[in-house]
């Protein structure tokens, strides 16, 4: 490493870790709670099994998850004893609105909130707040079909404006949809939206995609003018997508995939619909029903930071079949790279690749909020828990996002998705373990939820302390 290269993160960094409400809190129908999407799935969103209707002799790992719950302050005590400088977490949509659509919000759960947030603030850890993390009310399906409807427009502006007048005092940091860009490869998941057929598959996304893009906008306004300094970030999941060869019918079809999630931050960011979406919709005769005003709404209310989930990279093949999960696009393998145990490829220098990638073509701050490693750990015989590979991961990641700030990007922070052990969104498994903290609980639900500190948690803390340096000083 040269001597003219930083040494350090910049001033103000905002270190920390992510989680999301449904994957933590449980308390699923607790004080109000309605029932959201996230609480129909058994076994994850993505290969699991989602139930129309909610049976209570079957095993769901969200609704108790690990008891946030009711143990946020013991927790939020660990991140502050690690060192954190803000939190990425998600308000449950059915705690607000138990239904989605009702008339007015539930006390309770707008009171959960404001204690969380009291308690984050009082130990210096500054909230980064998603609106809507997979957690869409299940209610919203059912009588409206999800995000097909303009109607939840109106529901979720609604919902914007009762939180952002509640927080405006306790949340800088806002983000509309989580990872709205799996609108594609989840559909339901990311936006309630049941395909019945190939034939429909992408109209529906499209038009579904369309009342997200100008709910997000209305909902970006009514932030900045009701909480003046705040950020209204676009969120997406950015794995890079290389080419299989150097064949450019590879190449051009991978970058091709690669537009149709760009196309959410291209609309968020830039404001308007880009020109390659309007081929998409003529070739396969996609009409997407607007109001007038729409496109003067996304013109004018753009997202002010881009905030994105990295955790690998892939491969793709003109004609290849074009699947993903909640890591992003699942292609084929590269042989130059490693794996998870759960086979996710480990592409440090990808990331660093996405930052340029991305402040290239916005010019806008960006935001790493999801970056983590999921993998076994195992309790020694004197109850530590030896986690090198997850440490390894952290460090070539860190000093290739350091990488990335040194090329000019400018990045607001870094959020470890997990600091501490959650159900799995992807497989609905606690065995893929992301923490820093182990959580004393099992796939089948069983344990005792206790809390215990990874060799990890003493890792992020010394890197948190430094400002990165001692990531420096580790490879010398």
């Amino acid at each position: 490493m040269t001597e003219h290269i930083a040494q350090s993160f910049p001033e103000n960094f905002l270190w920390g870790g992510a989680i999301a409400a449904n994957q933590a809190e449980g308390a699923w129908n607790e004080d109000g709670k309605g029932p959201a999407i996230s609480d129909a799935f058994r076994g994850g969103i993505v290969g699991g099994t989602f139930d129309d209707t909610i049976d209570e002799n079957k095993y769901y790992a969200s609704h108790e998850a690990i008891d946030f719950y009711h143990r946020y302050k013991e927790d939020i005590a660990l991140f502050a004893e690690m060192g954190m400088k803000c939190f990425r977490t998600s308000i449950a949509w059915s705690r607000i609105f138990p239904n989605g659509d009702d008339a007015e919000p539930n006390e309770k759960g707008l009171q959960f909130y404001d204690d969380l947030f009291d308690e984050l603030l009082k130990h210096g850890i500054e909230p980064v707040i998603t609106i809507s993390h997979f957690e869409l009310p299940l209610n919203l399906i059912r009588k409206y079909e999800g995000w097909k409807s303009r109607k939840l427009i109106g529901f979720y502006t609604k919902y914007a404006e009762v939180v952002f007048k509640r927080y405006k005092n306790k949340v800088k940091y806002w983000m509309n949809f989580n990872e709205i860009n799996h609108f594609h490869t989840i559909p339901l998941a990311a936006g309630g939206i049941v395909v019945q057929d190939d034939e429909h598959k992408l109209p529906t996304i499209y038009q579904a995609s369309h009342h997200v893009f100008v709910a997000s906008a209305l909902a970006t306004k009514l932030c900045h003018e009701m909480i003046p300094g705040a950020m209204m970030g676009a969120m997406l999941s950015l794995s890079p997508i290389y080419p299989n060869t150097c064949n450019p019918d590879d190449v051009f079809d991978a970058y091709e995939l690669r537009r149709r999630s760009l196309f959410y931050s291209d609309v968020l960011l830039r404001g308007y619909y880009p020109s390659y979406a309007k081929r998409i919709w003529k070739e396969h005769s996609i009409k997407v029903q607007m109001e007038p005003g729409d496109e003067q709404l996304l013109r004018e209310h753009t997202a002010d930071y881009l905030g994105f989930s990295y955790y690998r990279s892939t491969t793709h093949k003109a004609g290849m079949p074009i699947l993903g999960n909640t890591g992003g696009i699942m292609g084929l393998d590269n042989p130059y790279l490693d794996k998870t145990p759960w086979g996710w490829p480990i592409d440090p220098k990808g990331f660093r690749y996405v930052c340029n990638e991305m402040y290239d073509r916005y010019q806008k701050p960006l935001f790493v909020v999801e970056n983590g490693y999921g993998s076994h750990d195992e309790i020694l015989e004197d109850g530590s828990i030896h986690d090198p590979e997850r440490v390894d991961y952290l460090n070539k990641h860190l000093i290739q996002l350091h990488e990335a700030i040194e090329d000019g990007c400018e990045v607001l922070g870094y959020t470890w998705w997990g600091p501490i052990d959650i159900v799995s969104a992807g497989t609905g498994e606690m065995k893929k373990r992301y923490g820093f903290i182990y959580v004393d609980k099992n796939n089948d639900g069983s344990g005792t939820l206790e809390r215990r500190k990874k060799n990890s948690f003493y890792w992020y803390q010394k890197i948190i302390e430094s400002n990165g340096k001692v990531l420096f000083e580790s490879q010398k």
